[in-house]
């Protein structure tokens, strides 16, 4: 992942978790779905097109299709009103990637703090198998603000130290991320039972939006 693809993972991740939770409507989330899902197809078509066989660089490339086509399928359902249950089992399927990356992660390339970061986008994905896949409507809140604090604990945050060369990865880097992922997902449990201020969600935000 790319330290300017990542910043606008964060980006758009706390679109979406913005508008799951009611505060903006469904059809303006969808605008920066497609900036963000068409550059997360189109660069990593190039570098496929470049990679002349490098099995790493083909590796980095397949994840950020992942959240590419995420980020396009959002849009397309926002716009036209289509149900998300396709978007749902999508979300499965990338979550069961993602646990497989995120093992890479710590195997293969020797990054623990980007394998629990994939480990973390995982239960993220899984959560909208459960929101969309399966209806549990209950789970809006809660997946909304989870998506909200998830932008930059994975995204924004070490996509900043990325860009001014400061990231390192270790093992208690790696468990700082896991503790704080914990953290956000019983936030946005409590969060999402609570249910927000402002009242009402909007019908175009219950629509949807994962990673």
């Amino acid at each position: 992942m790319s330290s300017v693809g990542l910043l606008y993972v964060g980006a758009v991740l706390f679109i979406n978790g913005l508008m799951l939770i009611g505060v903006v409507p469904g059809k303006s989330a969808a605008i920066l779905n497609f900036f963000v899902g068409t550059m997360q197809v189109v660069f990593p078509t190039i570098i496929l097109i470049q990679a002349n066989n490098d099995l790493p660089t083909i590796f980095g490339a397949a994840g950020l299709y992942l959240f590419g086509f995420t980020y396009l399928y959002v849009g397309i359902l926002q716009v036209t009103g289509v149900s998300g249950e396709g978007l749902g089992w999508f979300s499965l399927f990338v979550a069961a990637c993602a646990l497989v990356i995120g093992a890479l992660q710590f195997t293969l390339v020797g990054d623990p703090v980007f394998g629990a970061i994939w480990l973390t986008w995982a239960v993220l994905w899984f959560l909208f198998f459960l929101l969309l896949g399966l209806g549990r409507d209950s789970l809006t809140y809660a997946t909304g603000w989870f998506t909200i604090f998830v932008a930059h604990i994975t995204g924004t945050i070490p996509a900043f130290f990325l860009l001014v060369g400061r990231y390192e990865t270790n093992t208690g880097l790696a468990l700082l991320v896991t503790v704080a992922a914990v953290a956000a997902l019983a936030a946005g449990l409590f969060l999402g039972r609570k249910g927000i201020p402002h009242g009402k969600r909007s019908e175009e935000g219950a629509a949807v939006s994962p990673a």
